[in-house]
């Protein structure tokens, strides 16, 4: 993925991170979305057409595909009031998607780093499946705090640091840095933030008392 579309990948993230958060109004996170899924559908269909074949970079293209569409449907979504189960149940298919591009990238790419933020990217959108296509409301700020954190984590830092030629030749120290980071962080952050799912009606949420 080029450093400037994860620079916006960032951006966005953290814009719906804090839109789910609660911290900004759900439309006027809609413009972001559009901006940036415009880009992830352009620049991906440019690379193909230049690839000259190159079977490696239409690979690695397609897969921006997945986060175009992703913000371009949440866009919608905002904007139009509908229903979330369709972008839950595409965000399934995007996470299954993002598994198999973080295979290719510990095999085929020989790139660890980017192998352990596809997977976080797995773990992102597999939260907006049970979110919006499974209605589990309850793991709403949740969501938005991985989506905030991977954001910058997973989009900006590593942009600007690849953009300013600091990124670095010690991929595996890294790599396993950011999956501890990950784990810490966002297991950590679960009990902390997952609303409980209110007890059905006329049943007590008190523990059973002996006889």
């Amino acid at each position: 993925m080029g450093a400037v579309g994860l620079l916006y990948v960032g951006a966005v993230l953290f814009i719906n991170g804090v839109m789910l958060l609660g911290w900004v109004d759900a439309k006027s996170a809609a413009p972001m979305n559009i901006f940036v899924g415009g880009l992830q559908v352009l620049t991906p269909t440019y690379l193909i057409f230049t690839a000259n074949g190159d079977q490696n970079t239409i690979l690695q293209a397609s897969g921006l595909y997945l986060f175009g569409f992703t913000y371009l449907y949440v866009a919608f979504n905002l904007l139009a009031g509908l229903d979330g189960t369709g972008l839950g149940y595409f965000s399934l298919f995007v996470a299954v998607c993002a598994v198999v591009f973080a295979w290719l990238s510990f095999g085929r790419f020989n790139d660890n780093t980017f192998g352990v933020i596809w997977l976080s990217w797995a773990f992102l959108w597999f939260l907006f499946f049970l979110l919006l296509g499974r209605n589990q409301a309850g793991l709403g700020r949740y969501t938005g705090a991985v989506a905030a954190i991977e954001g910058w984590v997973t989009g900006a830092i590593p942009a600007f640091l690849l953009l300013t030629g600091h990124w670095g030749e010690n991929d595996n120290a890294r790599a396993i840095g950011l999956a501890i980071f990950f784990v810490i962080v966002f297991g950590a952050l679960y009990p902390r933030l997952r609303t409980p799912a209110p007890a059905p009606s006329g049943a007590s949420v008190e523990s059973p008392q002996p006889a």
